[in-house]
């Protein structure tokens, strides 16, 4: 145990301060993670960031989507996952940017496919709420999909239910221009949250996506199964499309496509 000394209102005072190896080797990793991540969003092509994706199968069980995952190849540490560097874009200002390279590269990525013969794909990108209420968004999906001969609806913006349920204005206006431009809105991980029904009925949203922990669980009970159950028939009924996170296994895709999800 230290001691350390600092002035308050020209009074002397002492606080315990507690030292730890593990501590100072977490927030100098830290420091090197930010200043890396810096150096790698400020190079041309941000090429040790990768983004991997995850398909989305219909009813059919046919590929109609993929949700774009990002990854960092770090030069020392090998390819991290977003756990390990996301809070850390946020805490340093960074989310933004990175939010940038992500929608970016998934439009080039389209425009590969469509060119390699793949075409009408939609890629799911999640935003951070900060990059959802940036005035730079819209121009920048405008441009990008410009750019590169990508259709708006090939593009789903996920966003998480405290974003999309925030009572304001603002809120309401970003995601009308958003679907006005013809980009699709999703909200992630629905259940989670605190969703209010009354803002589920008139906010231009086209896709609920179930939390992966409800899939996970569903077919342990009853009344994990009518969870289930009631947010596809509510998706449904509000003329939503409905996606599962998290299917592992046939057991669960066949309960779900019994749904109708």
């Amino acid at each position: 145990c230290s001691v350390a000394t600092s002035h308050a209102r020209n009074t002397r005072m002492t606080e315990p301060q507690f030292y730890s190896a593990e501590l100072n080797a977490d927030a100098r990793m830290r420091l090197l993670l930010e200043r890396d991540l810096r150096q790698t969003l400020n190079a041309d092509h941000g090429n040790e960031l990768i983004l991997h994706y995850q398909p989305q199968f219909d009813h059919d069980g046919r590929i109609e989507a993929a949700e774009a995952l990002i990854r960092w190849q770090h030069p020392t540490l090998g390819l991290l996952p977003p756990g390990r560097f996301i809070s850390l874009a946020e805490e340093s200002g960074l989310i933004i940017p990175l939010g940038i390279w992500v929608i970016r590269a998934a439009c080039r990525q389209l425009r590969q496919w469509s060119e390699a013969g793949l075409r009408n794909v939609t890629i799911a990108i999640t935003l951070a709420s900060s990059h959802f209420l940036d005035p730079g968004l819209l121009p920048l999906l405008d441009e990008v999909t410009r750019a590169n001969g990508i259709h708006p609806r090939q593009i789903r913006l996920e966003l998480t239910e405290s974003m999309v349920m925030e009572d304001s204005d603002r809120v309401r206006s970003t995601l009308a221009h958003i679907h006005e431009r013809g980009f699709l809105l999703s909200i992630d991980d629905f259940g989670t949250g605190f969703s209010s029904l009354r803002h589920l009925s008139f906010l231009p949203l086209d896709t609920l996506k179930i939390d992966r922990s409800f899939i996970q669980t569903m077919l342990e009970g009853t009344r994990q199964a009518a969870v289930v159950r009631g947010i596809v028939a509510l998706a449904k009924s509000l003329g939503l499309r409905v996606v599962a996170e998290g299917v592992e296994t046939q057991e669960q895709a066949s309960a779900l496509r019994g749904e109708g999800c």
